[in-house]
């Protein structure tokens, strides 16, 4: 074991060797894509299993490095990039999240993409990025994390325009890719910062020269690295894109953004939690951000028809729920909600895909009484259901109430507001179980239980939901804190609110009929609901259109006139002066004599004059 933790580089190597092999041999071997794919997942799970084991056999309140090491990039004169890597407690956590999904995707992928024309392609994508996350995950400098933090978003862009063919698809796409570079801008500011600062891109050295950085330095830092979270973990204003992201295969808003890359801005957080620690405005920022998302959030999936966009904007709250503990000094809630997170709702979306793929629709209002034919797939979507929605003893129940508490205890404002965003999640669980998997029938299609290679992932992840939320002590011992006992009030309350909003959320959709009389009946408040608030006609109208409109005026005046007016110009002025000097040659001997004896005397007249 001591010395796979030794290589534990080999969990960003792997991925990206099967990433290139695939993309080479796949096309031949289309079996061997996923098998190459697979392998990257398990070597990735094997180094995280080895870390944890690592963890339990170490100093329980020991957080240095399990192992680490590393690679100079490129030296500018005394300046040098340095890949750095380090598996400690925080990282081997991250990285068993990552390998236990990934592989997950990777076999349910098999049956859900069966016949798929981006088949190769599709898994050589999924290989990459569980490298980059990884990448991502190890880094112990600033250089490598960037690096992976612009890799995962790549994949994802392309993961998200896989049907790119569908022009929904590849809008979905793009919006993804530009809402997340405007995070990424905060986080290229932040380092910089940091790099200008400190003149190291190591974190250790980095956080060993905090308390010598003027207070306006560190805040620059810390909210530059929460701008940049926010806009990787789709939290408000920069979190539109997330449901649009559903236009991808399922099994990738499982992987990517459910579980790891949209999570990628919590762990973030708590990898650079010393410079959060200094910084009380970007604290601020962190816990209104976090407050604002998960209400928000959790309002507009109650009223979502698309069995998909009702979990993704329940990712969007309860990642709203983990900033939050970020911003009450709770990074250890955070984390450990994380942790969970990935199990449950990685299974939640695992599960919608079956639905997806036995059903033919993704309309709530089109399913009705799957049960009856899909048992298996519903009895994993009541277990990550009932996990989302905090009932015990599964794990959501242990990582949400740490959350509530912690915050409520920071803000009890901002605490209020998590009590009623988690009673929603309940609610609107509640609804869609209804919808979906109860009445009569409405599918026009044959409904089907999905095959084996789909089901076996749901019963990993369902296995996990049910025990994750026994790995807050260990978590907790891995970043160095003690846990926190379970608080009985907050318990209670959080459980009794959870059963009287499932009550309601069940009563309020018995058929789509019931469901649309419902919304009617919140008039124009349902409607905003309906339509995420307008949140995108918005920023279509105040930031898109003006932007298109400078655009076209640079283009008019700046491009065409300016830059094309030189241009064409110059190139207009050189074929005037070639035409003018074209009259001379006219192939006359005694012409051509006499302009060269009239220079020569001209010369010859300069240089007497000139040498006077």
């Amino acid at each position: 074991m001591m010395q796979l933790l030794d290589h534990a580089w080999v969990a960003i190597i792997a991925p990206v060797l099967a990433a290139g092999a695939i993309a080479v041999v796949g096309h031949r071997a289309k079996s061997f894509a996923p098998v190459l794919a697979l392998v990257g997942a398990l070597t990735t799970l094997a180094v995280a299993m080895a870390g944890v084991t690592a963890l339990f056999q170490a100093d329980p309140h020991g957080v240095g490095p399990i192992a680490d090491g590393g690679w100079e990039w490129f030296k500018v004169g005394g300046t040098a990039l340095r890949l750095l890597w380090a598996l400690d407690g925080l990282a081997a956590w991250m990285l068993l999240v990552v390998g236990v999904v990934a592989a997950a995707v990777v076999v349910f992928s098999t049956g859900y993409l069966a016949g798929d024309g981006g088949w190769v392609r599709y898994f050589a994508l999924v290989s990459l990025f569980t490298g980059s996350m990884n990448l991502l995950v190890l880094a112990d400098s600033l250089t490598a994390l960037f690096i992976g933090w612009e890799l995962v978003g790549a994949c994802s862009f392309l993961l998200i325009g896989h049907w790119f063919e569908r022009p929904s698809a590849a809008r979905a796409a793009m919006k993804a890719f530009l809402t997340t570079r405007v995070g990424d801008i905060g986080l290229l500011v932040a380092i910089a910062a940091l790099w200008s600062a400190c003149g190291s891109d190591s974190f250790a050295e980095v956080f060993d020269k905090l308390p010598s950085l003027p207070s306006p330095t560190v805040n620059v830092v810390a909210l530059g690295l929460a701008i940049g979270a926010m806009g990787k973990s789709a939290q408000f204003p920069l979190h539109a894109w997330l449901p649009d992201a559903m236009e991808g295969p399922t099994p990738v808003s499982a992987l990517i953004h459910a579980a790891t890359m949209v999570a990628s801005g919590v762990y973030l957080g708590v990898r650079v939690w010393p410079v959060f620690e200094v910084s009380a405005p970007a604290r601020d920022l962190l816990l209104v951000t976090g407050v604002v998302s998960a209400l928000g959030a959790a309002l507009i999936a109650t009223l979502q028809r698309d069995i998909k966009k009702v979990l993704a904007y329940s990712t969007i709250s309860q990642l709203g729920f983990m900033f939050a503990a970020l911003g009450a000094k709770a990074p250890v809630a955070a984390f450990f909600h994380l942790v969970t997170h990935a199990a449950f709702k990685g299974l939640l979306f695992l599960t919608s895909g079956s639905v997806i793929h036995g059903s033919g629709t993704q309309d709530l209002h089109e399913m009705r009484g799957l049960r009856r034919d899909m048992p298996l797939t519903f009895g994993a979507w009541v277990v990550g259901a009932l996990a989302l929605s905090g009932i015990p003893p599964l794990a959501g129940f242990f990582s949400k109430d740490a959350v509530l508490d912690s915050v409520w205890n920071h803000a009890p404002l901002a605490g209020g507001v998590l009590f009623v965003a988690s009673a929603l999640t309940a609610l609107y669980m509640a609804r869609a179980t209804r919808l979906a998997f109860f009445g009569v029938s409405g599918a026009d299609t044959h409904v089907h239980e999905s095959g084996p290679s789909m089901l076996l992932p749901l019963a990993a992840l369902g296995s996990a939901a049910l025990v994750a939320g026994l790995a807050g002590g260990p978590v907790a011992r891995a970043i160095g804190h003690d846990s926190e006992p379970l608080v009985p009030a907050v318990a209670l309350i959080a459980l009794g609110m959870a059963a009287v909003s499932s009550v309601a959320g069940w009563s309020m959709a018995p058929d789509p009929q019931a469901d649309l009389a419902h919304q009617r009946s919140l008039g124009r408040f349902g409607v905003a609901l309906a339509n995420a608030f307008w949140w995108d006609r918005l920023v279509e109208r105040s930031i898109v259109a003006p932007a298109v409109g400078v655009s076209r005026v640079l283009w008019a005046w700046g491009d065409r006139l300016a830059v094309d007016g030189l241009v064409h110009g110059i190139a207009r002025l050189t074929e005037s002066a070639a035409s003018a000097l074209r009259s001379l040659h006219r192939g006359d001997a005694q012409v051509y004599a006499t302009t060269m004896a009239a220079a020569v005397a001209l010369m010859l007249a300069a240089t007497v004059w000139l040498g006077r």
